[in-house]
């Protein structure tokens, strides 16, 4: 069963050969499927490490981020300062601004040099200004309208140092920059090295970047994401609530009861160009409609979520439609064969079946939109400051706010090297939600797979 006999293409006896004999044809066949099995792996390898590249620089650069660098002062509140009548009224200590507690936080920085043995190298002591945040003086006052009993006692507060003196803690400030950098001097960098000794300088884990808002270009050090972070959590919100019933329904229509006629070619074909389209057209369109024709809120998540449920919907429909025409048609027949009318067959039996796949396409499309930028810039979800956290769910959908990847792209392109290192940390936090939404549709998936 191992011979072969084969004839010579110009005729003559025949040759006997075996099959376990390769011969050149073969030889070029497998060689060709190996060239390829190659390519393939060269390809995926390639990819990898790419994308460990990528993980590497976002991690490097983001880290950072999540630690800051705190400093102790003793502050002496000054009743002569902060309430000159002596009568603790809160209205008049109101009435001090932030101005009028520089000067406590600057006797308190040579304090702290002269209490550690530290010799200042300033001939002012109002140089000692630029190495504590600008936030401080706020941080003190609201101290102080809160508990006005305090006033004329020395209280130690714990303040951000400036974000320059972070970089240079960090290791993202370094003193051959200084030539370049007006905001700081060798001598300041001195002062630094000697607080860190002392213990005065210590760097911790900074909750208020994932808990916080954001802040003014003048204190990097303050920002956080934590408000974007629930404008983006309400955007969703909508998301969900308008594109996963609306995106099912006529998915459901569209593939299970619609006639197949001119016009159902017509509405799947402009369903699948809406899917090409750019996300900045949708933009536009939330802009033109939303805002200047329904006076919707500038900058409220609702806007926002409306926006982004537009360029969701394609994405849900076109998933959802291929899940359906996944179920075999032996479930539809059997429903149908047992006495089960049209729309019994198609919620009973094949909508079940049917739902791991819209599940997992509902939720990478929401993942898609919560990434999204381009249609944020045109409705204004970029560059507003929302200082606190909503007041309530009504609040929190009209109220102006910014969302994640708005945060992220206004940090990038503020000049303070510190908003760069936030970026890079808001795109830490970013991947992170989007991960738990990709685990979680493979869990629904797997919770929600029957077999047939």
């Amino acid at each position: 069963m191992t011979d072969a006999t084969s004839t010579p293409p110009g005729g003559g006896a025949r040759t006997k050969s075996s099959l376990m004999t390769l011969d050149n044809r073969v030889r070029r066949r497998n060689a060709a499927e190996a060239r390829f099995r190659a390519y393939g792996i060269a390809a995926v390898t390639v990819g990898l490490i790419f994308l460990a590249l990528l993980l590497f620089a976002i991690v490097r650069n983001g880290v950072p981020a999540f630690t800051q660098t705190f400093m102790t002062i003793p502050v002496e509140l000054k009743a002569d300062k902060l309430d000159k009548n002596g009568n603790r009224d809160i209205e008049e200590i109101k009435k001090v601004s932030t101005f009028g507690y520089k000067p406590l936080i600057i006797e308190a920085m040579a304090k702290t040099l002269a209490d550690n043995g530290i010799e200042s190298p300033f001939a002012k002591d109002k140089d000692l200004e630029k190495m504590v945040s600008a936030s401080a003086a706020a941080q003190i006052r609201d101290f102080v309208i809160a508990n006005p009993g305090r006033i004329g006692e020395t209280v130690d507060f714990r303040v951000l140092a400036s974000s320059r003196v972070d970089g240079y803690m960090k290791g993202r400030v370094a003193r051959e920059d200084l030539a370049r950098d007006k905001n700081l001097d060798a001598e300041h960098l001195d002062v630094t090295d000697a607080l860190n000794e002392a213990g005065v300088l210590k760097r911790e884990f900074n909750w208020a970047f994932i808990l916080g808002a954001d802040a003014s270009e003048s204190r990097p050090e303050q920002a956080g994401i934590g408000v974007s972070m629930l404008g983006s959590f309400f955007m969703m919100l909508v998301v969900l609530g308008l594109a996963l019933p609306i995106g099912v329904a006529a998915s459901i229509y569209l593939e299970e009861f619609a006639p197949k006629n001119r016009w159902t070619d017509l509405i799947e074909v402009n369903i699948s160009n809406l899917a090409a389209v750019p996300s900045i057209v949708f933009g536009i369109l939330g802009l033109a409609v939303f805002i200047q024709f329904a006076h919707l809120p500038q900058s409220a998540p609702l806007v926002g979520g409306l926006v982004l449920t537009l360029m969701t919907l394609p994405t849900i429909i076109i998933s959802t439609r291929a899940s359906l025409k996944a179920v075999p048609p032996s479930i539809r027949d059997a429903a149908l064969g047992v006495g089960a009318s049209k729309m019994q067959s198609v919620f009973h039996h094949v909508l079940p079946l049917a739902m791991p796949g819209i599940l997992t396409g509902t939720i990478i499309g929401l993942a898609q939109a919560l990434g999204e930028t381009a249609p944020l810039l045109l409705i204004g979800m970029v560059g507003y400051i929302a200082s606190n956290y909503p007041d309530g769910i009504a609040s929190g959908f009209l109220d102006p706010n910014s969302a994640m990847p708005a945060q992220i792209y206004e940090w990038a392109k503020r000049a303070d090297p510190a908003y760069y290192e936030r970026a890079w940390g808001g795109i830490i936090i970013l991947l992170l939600f989007l991960m738990t939404m990709n685990i979680i549709a493979i869990i629904l998936r797997r919770r929600f797979e029957r077999r047939w």
